[in-house]
């Protein structure tokens, strides 16, 4: 039979067009092919069954044309579509056409025209890439970049929304849900006897293309209508596979969370996503809240960088990220040179404020918190600034990214450090990456955009045919084949090695499954539910698979763990990656690291330091500081009103030391210890005291024992010319015990040299201030017996019953002894001891005899001045005594001597401290010992020695004459 075809052209929007002619089209027979040539139904449709299928689904009411009923038949109808022009097609049949055919062409105009009621909300419906199977899951993959809008006047029908730029990189993650439900279909040990669907929507960086594909997923393409399935479809839906962009997922995680239906995230790492009040039903398989955070702060401090550059999208992902991240940073002492928010639709003027930004800040290191499709506008800027020398931290999603395959970029990313998902191995999924062909998959709705993206081609049937026949002449554009190889295409364009994405929506689809799994494997009075019960696989609710799911533990086919926390959060597992440009102009993606939050605290990250490559101005790993570090021996004071990363390095303070860079704070060294050059180490202080091996000590020792040899040389003289004149005249007894006592002067010198040991300390005051008294006892006893002798020679003199041995010794005897008595009194009450004293100085701790009480020092110190007081004054008195062995004078030089010395002693040893004050004293011993020695006994040893005729009687009573004629 003959066909006539008549076409019914309607002007109506193609989306709309879409999803109601695909509706009739089931109605009337079956779905129409999505094919440009109008397709006939194998048999004629009756009008009873039209108008039975009107009235059931659609609610209208179908009258057929009065002549109708005298025909064996009607005209066949077929509807379908065309992408390019907004008709549908009507083919009727020859016979019966005439008002029959208005009347049904005016049914089918209005069903197109007016909403269906009950399910029914928007007449717009994205498209998705459908897999039948027993249980679904919805998956929302971002495909395309962006989606571009028009601005709508409201006076046409809304135009629809238009994605642009197809990502190869994200395309991936759909083939990863396409295998790895492949995969779990096969496997007879999960899901035995049960087929897992899917419905793939692209959410094209859109937050309302996510919501929409999400209602769309929910409602069973009857209709966007939220906690509605108008569907009559048999699957089970089970979960939402989705998003990667956080602002995406949020906005679904909002939508899906009231009715707690799962969804679960392989690339959202917005920190607030893990609040489980705002987001019940949300899970994810990139890691933790505070991986990537913490990862990047080790990253930093492995390198030393603690002046950083900031810059962060203006979404709840940079937000919130670089929040979190500035905390974890100024936790670990690093601080932020500047932080920026990059808009999600910048100007000019805003790129080119944040490059300024950039190249005027000192930080070498800049972190970028973005999504790829924020950066590419601001890296180009960058790039027409001629930044150079920063090293690009890229956190997100964005490594690896499409950016990397712009080589103008190149140059500038040269070197980047990055966090990427770690990309554990999926066996098979290389050869299927190469296997995947639009033949083998027709139902794949991106495979012929991923075609012609990755071979530079274009589908004859997928343009304009005036645009093909203008790419065919210019020859600009080949056409596409499908005989093209994935295998041949270079690693920049498709990579088949990178599976970082690919794995964690691979963990994402097999979680579904084996909370799935779990679900059916559940055995009734062993469940999770109240009173033991189980979910049933053909009726269950989605909190129930959301208990399952949140339970999981598995290991990837790669050998990778999968097991959520309570948060619903997956431990973080990074590579640390490197972007290099080889010498012939090859880019690529090296990993140097691994950042492993299994692992224990401070061994979570791992590097190879030597696989770095820093780009063309840094040949070892870059400084980026704010202040160099404070080298040991100095320490860190903050710079008014500037971050605490920038500081000036001070010298620690005597006494105080820094063993470590960059401290805050020097540490003080024990009382026994003291700073040393460098200030980085506390050393032993210099234990002081006047030892004999020191220049002043064997100086001192020197001088003691010249004037005791010279003492006892002089005794010796006076022994050997005991019987002479001279020795005779001047008390011989008195001379030698003043000698003597002299002697012991200068020896006592000797208990001042040296370690001061216990002994010492306890007699040698006591011993000085004896042995002084003694020679002064001596001295006085000498000047008296003086005065008696010569007023004893007068007539009728009282003195001459004093004359003789007895005054002489009395005198020495009472006076010493009470010197003796102040001092035994001193040792026993007030006794004397050695002490450590570290006042004195601060790199110094002086040993010496700490005086058990210093009135007892003044005592015998004024008691010694009194008896030197006395001899002076007796001595002076009788100086001009007519006699030639009056030594009166001799002895007046010699008190003025001894009274001069001490009385300089005394504001020397008190303002003096340490060592020196002994050694003030033993000078005091020694020069007032001296001049005793010198002045009381060398002229008589002069005489001795060297004027021997003057050594006799004759010659002294000759003289005396003389001196007596004279006066």
């Amino acid at each position: 039979m003959t066909l006539l075809s008549l076409t019914a052209r309607l002007c109506v929007p193609n989306r709309l067009k879409f999803q109601e002619i695909d509706m009739k089209c089931y109605l009337l027979g079956g779905p129409c092919p999505l094919s440009v040539e109008p397709i006939y139904m194998s048999s004629p449709v009756q009008i009873a069954d039209l108008k039975k299928s009107a009235r059931n689904l659609h609610h209208r009411r179908l009258e057929p044309y009065p002549d109708a009923s005298r025909s064996k038949s009607v005209p066949s109808i077929h509807i379908c579509y065309h992408n390019d022009v907004t008709t549908a097609d009507l083919v009727l049949a020859p016979s019966k056409m005439s008002l029959c055919l208005v009347e049904i062409l005016v049914i089918l105009v209005t069903d197109f025209l007016e909403v269906v009621p009950g399910c029914q909300l928007s007449m717009f419906h994205p498209q998705a890439y459908s897999y039948e199977g027993d249980v679904v899951f919805g998956g929302i993959v971002p495909v395309h970049a962006k989606s571009v809008k028009s601005l709508q006047t409201f006076r046409t029908w809304p135009l629809y929304r238009v994605c642009e730029k197809f990502y190869i990189e994200k395309y991936q993650s759909v083939l990863a849900m396409v295998f790895a439900t492949e995969e779990i279909n096969q496997n007879s040990q999960l899901l035995p006897n049960l087929t897992l669907g899917f419905k793939i929507y692209d959410s094209c960086y859109s937050e309302s293309a996510a919501i929409e594909s999400t209602m769309g997923f929910l409602s069973r393409n009857q209709g966007m209508v939220p906690n509605y399935m108008c569907g009559h479809e048999k699957a089970k839906l089970a979960a939402v596979v989705g998003d990667s962009p956080s602002s995406s997922s949020v906005s679904m995680a909002r939508i899906l969370g009231l009715s707690m239906f799962p969804q679960i995230s392989y690339g959202s790492a917005l920190p607030s996503l893990a609040d489980k009040l705002q987001f019940p039903s949300f899970v994810r398989t990139i890691g933790t809240v505070d991986s990537q955070p913490i990862a990047v702060v080790q990253l930093l401090m492995h390198f030393n960088w603690t002046w950083v550059g900031l810059i962060a999208s203006n979404n709840d992902y940079g937000e919130q990220g670089s929040h979190k991240l500035k905390e974890e940073m100024a936790k670990n002492g690093i601080c932020v040179s500047f932080a920026k928010t990059l808009l999600s639709q910048p100007s000019k003027e805003h790129l080119v404020y944040l490059a300024n930004v950039i190249k005027t800040s000192t930080a070498n290191i800049i972190i970028l918190y973005a999504y790829a499709s924020e950066l590419a506008a601001l890296l180009e800027e960058v790039k027409a600034k001629m930044i150079t020398g920063k090293v690009w931290i890229a956190i997100g999603s964005w490594l690896p990214s499409d950016v990397f395959s712009n080589r103008d970029l190149w140059d500038i990313l040269n070197g980047t450090l990055g966090l990427a998902k770690y990309s554990s191995d999926i066996p098979g999924f290389r050869d299927f990456l190469h296997s995947v062909h639009p033949s083998k998959y027709p139902k794949d709705i991106f495979i012929k955009l991923f075609w012609e993206k990755a071979f530079n081609c274009k589908w004859r049937e997928n343009g304009n045919q005036s645009d093909m026949e203008q790419l065919l002449r210019e020859g600009n554009v080949p056409f596409c084949n499908g005989k093209e190889e994935l295998v041949g295409l270079d690693s920049s364009v498709y990579h088949v090695s990178n599976f970082r994405f690919a794995c964690a929506v691979s963990n994402a689809v097999y979680a579904v499954a084996h909370a799935i799994h779990s679900m059916m494997s559940c055995r009734s009075g062993l469940g999770p539910f109240f009173n033991g019960t189980c979910a049933s696989i053909h009726d269950f609710q989605p909190w129930q698979l959301l208990y399952h799911i949140k339970n999981v533990n598995f290991w990837n086919t790669g050998g990778e763990r999968v097991a959520f926390d309570e948060q619903g959060e997956l431990k973080g597992l990074y590579d640390v990656l490197n972007w290099q440009v080889s010498s012939d102009g090859k880019g690529s993606f090296v990993k140097v690291g691994i950042f492993d939050d299994w692992g224990p605290k401070g061994q979570k990250l791992m590097f190879e330091k030597h696989a770095i490559f820093w780009g063309k101005l840094h040949t070892q790993v870059p400084r980026s500081v704010c202040s160099e570090s404070c080298p040991q021996g100095y320490r860190k004071v903050a710079r008014k009103g500037q971050p605490v990363c920038c500081y000036d390095c001070i010298p620690c303070p005597e006494g105080e030391i820094s063993n470590q860079t960059d401290t805050h704070e020097c540490l003080k060294c024990p009382e026994d210890q003291w700073s040393n050059e460098n200030l980085n180490k506390c050393i032993p202080k210099v234990i002081e005291f006047l030892a004999f091996e020191e220049p002043l000590g064997m100086a001192l020792t020197s001088l003691s024992s010249i004037f005791s040899l010279l003492t006892v040389s002089v005794l010796c003289v006076f022994i050997k010319y005991s019987d002479t004149a001279i020795v005779k005249a001047n008390n011989r007894n008195l001379s030698y015990l003043l000698l003597l006592a002299l002697l012991l002067c200068f020896l006592c010198s000797f208990l001042f040299i040296g370690h001061p040991w216990k002994i010492k300390c306890l007699i040698r005051q006591a011993v000085l201030g004896i042995s002084f008294s003694l020679s002064l006892s001596c001295v006085l006893a000498k000047t008296i017996t003086v005065v008696i002798a010569f007023n004893a020679t007068k007539p009728n003199s009282s003195l001459k019953r004093w004359v003789g041995s007895s005054i002489p010794n009395a005198i020495v005897l009472i006076c010493s002894g009470l010197q003796v008595l102040i001092c035994i009194s001193w040792v026993i009450i007030y006794p004397s001891s050695p002490e450590l004293n570290r006042n004195v100085s601060k790199d110094r701790i002086i040993i010496e005899c700490k005086e058990g009480s210093i009135v007892f020092f003044y005592v015998m110190l004024a008691f010694m001045g009194l008896l030197a007081t006395i001899t002076l004054v007796v001595a002076f008195l009788a100086r001009k005594l007519p006699d030639g062995f009056n030594e009166a004078k001799f002895i007046t030089f010699s008190m003025l001597v001894f009274t001069s010395v001490w009385i300089s002693f005394i504001p020397a040893y008190m303002s003096i401290k340490g060592k020196y004050t002994v050694t003030v004293e033993l000078f005091a011993i020694l020069a007032s010992s001296f001049g005793l020695l010198c002045c009381i006994f060398f002229p008589k040893c002069h005489i001795i020695i060297l004027r021997p005729e003057m050594n006799s009687r004759e010659y002294l009573i000759a003289r005396n004459k003389l001196t007596g004629k004279k006066k």
